[in-house]
C-alpha cells in the first residue's frame, strides 16, 4: 500500500514527533538541547511556523506548531536537522543517522484537543508537575508563569483559561494536576501514528477542501460488488 503524503495545512496546529534512530537519544546533556533549541528559534521564524508548545525529551522531540505555508513543517525540520546532526555526530564521536526517518505529524483541532497535546507535548503524560515540564527544556515553565521563553506564542485557547496571567497559569497548572487520562493519550498517539487529523468527523470533514490528501482510512475488506 503506498504510504499517504504527511499531512499540513496551512493555519492550522499541528502535534509534530520526531524520534531517534531505532529509540536511541538525540540529546545527550544540556549543550546538545541548548543548540537544538537555538536552531529551532531560528528555523521557525525563517520558514513561518508559530510555537505553541515544545518538548526536547531524550529520544524524542515534540512540537505543536501552526505553518502558515503547507511546507512549512517539511523546512522547519530539515532545517533543524542539517544544523544539528552534523554537529551531534561530531560533538560526540559518532557516524550515521539520527532520526529514524519521516517526522510524524497530525492536524489538531484546537477546541476539542490543543490544550491535551499541549500537555502531551510539555511531558504531562510522563510524569506531572514534577517531570519534564520544571526543567529548562519544554515550553512549560512558560505556561505556567516561572519565566518568558521568546519561542512561545500561545494560542488562543491558553489565552482563553483566564483573564489575567495569574489566572491562567493557575488554570494550566490544575490541567497539568488533573493529568492526561489514558484514553487521551492513546487517541493522540494513535492520531499521530496513522496521520489522521486529530479531531471530530466534523472537523476533519471542513478540512477536505483544503487539501487533496485522504482524511479518513479506507473502509476495511474489499469493495461491494455492484448487482
Amino acid at each position: 500500500m503506498a504510504r499517504l503524503t504527511r499531512l499540513c495545512i496551512p493555519g492550522w496546529p499541528h502535534l509534530v514527533v520526531q524520534r531517534g534512530h531505532d529509540r536511541g537519544l538525540v540529546f545527550v546533556d544540556d549543550l546538545d538541547r541548548a543548540l537544538f533549541r537555538d536552531l529551532l528559534q531560528e528555523a521557525a521564524l525563517q520558514h513561518g511556523v508559530q510555537l505553541h508548545a515544545y518538548g526536547l525529551l531524550e529520544h524524542e522531540v515534540r512540537l505543536l506548531a501552526k505553518p502558515m505555508a503547507a511546507d512549512g513543517l517539511s523546512k522547519l525540520i530539515q532545517a533543524i536537522g542539517r544544523g544539528y546532526v552534523i554537529r551531534f555526530n561530531r560533538r560526540h564521536g559518532r557516524r550515521g543517522a539520527l532520526w529514524e526517518g519521516r517526522f510524524r505529524a497530525t492536524v489538531v483541532e484546537p477546541e476539542q484537543h490543543l490544550l491535551d497535546c499541549m500537555l502531551f507535548v510539555e511531558g504531562a503524560a510522563d510524569g506531572g508537575p514534577s517531570g519534564q515540564q520544571e526543567n529548562a527544556w519544554c515550553s512549560a515553565p512558560h505556561h505556567l508563569g516561572a519565566k518568558v521563553d521568546p519561542l512561545v506564542t500561545e494560542p488562543a485557547q491558553y489565552w482563553a483559561l483566564g483573564n489575567t496571567p495569574f489566572d491562567r497559569e493557575a488554570a494550566y497548572r490544575h490541567l497539568y494536576e488533573q493529568a492526561l487520562t489514558t484514553k487521551k493519550i492513546e487517541e493522540i498517539r494513535g492520531a499521530l501514528s496513522a496521520g489522521w487529523p486529530l479531531g471530530t468527523p466534523a472537523f476533519r470533514h471542513a478540512l477536505e477542501d483544503q487539501t487533496e490528501r485522504r482524511l479518513t482510512p479506507l473502509p476495511r475488506g474489499r469493495p461491494r460488488k455492484l448487482a
